[in-house]
């Protein structure tokens, strides 16, 4: 379904992806499933990157919260009786603090759109539709292009007649969609359980803690979903997932969860050293130059003065 007041987002992502194609087919196959993955790769790289300060401004925001989380309980134990006044002194908190509690969303918010639009492309180069600026040229190779022996266009639910008119075999299609459904499951899983892990272990007596815990197990549900889409969207799929993993666990290892110490005080612990660091050998250290040793005194005697310049010593 098409959502005409994003005419200029489809067709501007129709744009960035011919012009990706065109540099990748400069020194490869344009119609092979190789340039063709490294299209839709290349495409989600740079959706990501772009919407990556909000990203940070989400986690900025939820590390604000996260701080924030022992003088939040303090409101709850304190105002337990009375929720509306508990809400409004927790969001007075926030906002005094400049936490915001919907920050999480805006990446998710940013994504939606460029998630649509790509569906919207993929879907018009499936059905060889000369929609948003593409040509013919471009949307038969597309439609020629297979990734594992599977057609980019195709989904797992298309007719094994079509499957074979774009020149492939129907089992073997289905069995790489199937494959790229389960990984796109599998890292949606991932995903959620290194997030919500993280705020559990923040705030362990955080009342929607089973709500988290149900959401971790069915969200992988939702990829099954993926079963109608076009074999190119599930591989944007499962690379922004890969990507947020990647993300989350760069972000995390740099900014650990602060800590109560011994006086109930949030600390926050030094970050783990980097695979990077790990690897990477320590520069030797500059060894100190020898010491010197210390010259022997030398001691002066004195000299004997002639007896006649002694004093009181002139022969009479």
């Amino acid at each position: 379904m098409e959502l005409s007041w994003l005419n200029w987002l489809y067709t501007a992502v129709a744009h960035v992806i011919t012009w990706i194609h065109q540099g990748y087919s400069s020194f490869l196959d344009p119609d092979s499933g190789l340039t063709w993955a490294l299209t839709i790769i290349t495409l989600t790289v740079l959706m990501r990157l772009l919407i990556f300060p909000l990203f940070l401004k989400q986690m900025r925001s939820s590390k604000k919260m996260q701080e924030l989380a022992p003088k939040v309980q303090e409101i709850r134990k304190r105002y337990k009786n009375d929720k509306q006044r508990m809400n409004q002194e927790v969001m007075a908190l926030y906002q005094g603090q400049g936490a915001n509690p919907l920050g999480g969303c805006l990446p998710v918010v940013a994504q939606f759109p460029i998630f649509i639009s790509m569906f919207t492309v993929l879907n018009a180069m499936a059905h060889g539709q000369l929609k948003f600026g593409m040509t013919q040229q471009f949307v038969d190779s597309a439609r020629a292009a297979h990734i594992f022996g599977a057609p980019l266009p195709a989904t797992f639910w298309t007719d094994s007649a079509q499957i074979e008119a774009f020149g492939a075999n129907a089992i073997q299609t289905k069995i790489v969609l199937a494959v790229f459904v389960a990984i796109s499951s599998l890292t949606t899983f991932l995903t959620v359980r290194q997030s919500v892990g993280r705020s559990m272990a923040q705030m362990p007596d955080n009342p929607m803690a089973q709500q988290q815990k149900i959401l971790m197990y069915v969200s992988p549900l939702f990829a099954v979903f993926s079963l109608n889409f076009p074999l190119g969207l599930i591989l944007y799929w499962v690379t922004t997932n890969l990507w947020t993993l990647s993300q989350q666990h760069w972000f995390y290892s740099r900014n650990p969860s602060p800590v109560a110490d011994a006086k109930g005080n949030m600390v926050t612990p030094e970050p783990k050293p980097s695979l990077l660091s790990r690897v990477r050998k320590p520069a030797p250290e500059p060894e100190a130059p020898p010491e010197q040793p210390e010259p022997k005194p030398v001691r002066q005697q004195r000299t004997r003065q002639p007896r006649s310049k002694r004093t009181g010593s002139k022969k009479s």
